[in-house]
């Protein structure tokens, strides 16, 4: 199985090393614009394949498409950042030209490729690829929802002092400091719900953390997190190619689902060899509606700025 990542900055070379150093697909080709750079991080990384006792082949390049051929899944993470005094707007009609151009490139070669969507403002970006590209709904996802949901049972797991791999919790709605929505309701730790471990007063806290969570990596490191980004992206790929058909919180298409049309958003999916197999309809409560209608209006609001 092959795998390529555009853009081998902080979030795709993580990626790349995840998914490597996991086995998880037996070739990953790592594609940017800047000169050697890929090359660079997948020489690197190569060497590790000895020390690690993985067999994934690496490879860089820069900007040659043919060596993405008939790649299985293409994740793109290449974009730029929000700049101090740069407006929304202005990110979106960037990153859009760049994302739009990468996934007709990688078309090109690979057909019937998987797109995963890192680039920001995410949920935008994942629905100008399945619109610019016309591919079919569930062959492309945004990685969003993998990434809130696991900053979201991290800081559970801190507040009750328990694993976090044995909690379960998810957040759906936008990728967004204002627009996601961690489901406190659902919240369980080994079939018991959260709210019976701690106050409501914690729970809320551990809700709004987890809405800045981004926000808040940024501001202690100076710039937008890698780590769990690049883990969530591996563990979004390792369900598509090993046809695990988990449940996982990602940006895809709806079409009626959650009353919402003609929007990329954050929801429930099983994701498997096909993409996004199906959307799980969670019988949310009256506020989580209300809550879900506002992050969709918001997201529809970025759109159309494209």
């Amino acid at each position: 199985m092959k795998v390529t990542i555009v853009g081998a900055g902080n979030v795709g070379s993580t990626c790349a090393d995840v998914i490597a150093s996991q086995s998880i697909a037996s070739e990953v080709v790592l594609l940017d614009i800047k000169e050697g750079f890929a090359e660079g991080k997948a020489l690197d990384m190569m060497q590790t394949s000895t020390t690690l006792g993985f067999g994934t082949k690496i490879v860089g390049t820069t900007g040659d498409y043919t060596l993405t051929a008939n790649s299985d899944v293409v994740v793109i993470t290449s974009g730029i950042p929000r700049k101090p005094g740069m407006t929304r707007e202005e990110l979106i009609e960037i990153n859009a030209g760049i994302v739009k151009n990468v996934s007709e490139n990688i078309l090109k070669h690979s057909s019937e490729a998987i797109i995963i969507v890192v680039s920001n403002p995410m949920d935008t970006m994942t629905y100008l690829t399945l619109k610019s590209t016309g591919l079919p709904k569930n062959r492309v996802i945004g990685m969003g929802g993998v990434l809130d949901s696991s900053r979201f049972k991290t800081y559970l797991s801190l507040a009750i002092e328990r694993p976090a791999n044995d909690i379960h919790g998810m957040v759906i709605g936008g990728h967004g400091d204002t627009t996601m929505i961690p489901l406190t309701r659902l919240a369980s730790y080994n079939g018991i719900p959260i709210s019976e471990l701690i106050s409501s007063e914690k729970l809320e806290k551990v809700s709004q953390d987890t809405m800045v969570g981004g926000a808040t990596l940024t501001k202690l490191l100076g710039t937008s997190a890698w780590y769990a980004p690049g883990a969530s992206v591996g563990f979004l790929v390792k369900s598509i190619l090993n046809d695990e058909k988990r449940i996982i919180p990602c940006s895809v298409f709806l079409d009626g689902e959650y009353n919402q049309d003609d929007i990329c958003i954050g929801v429930p999916c099983v994701i498997g060899k096909n993409g996004c197999e199906k959307i799980i309809d969670i019988d949310l409560n009256d506020q989580e509606k209300v809550k879900f209608s506002e992050s969709a209006e918001a997201v529809r609001k970025m759109n159309l700025a494209l």
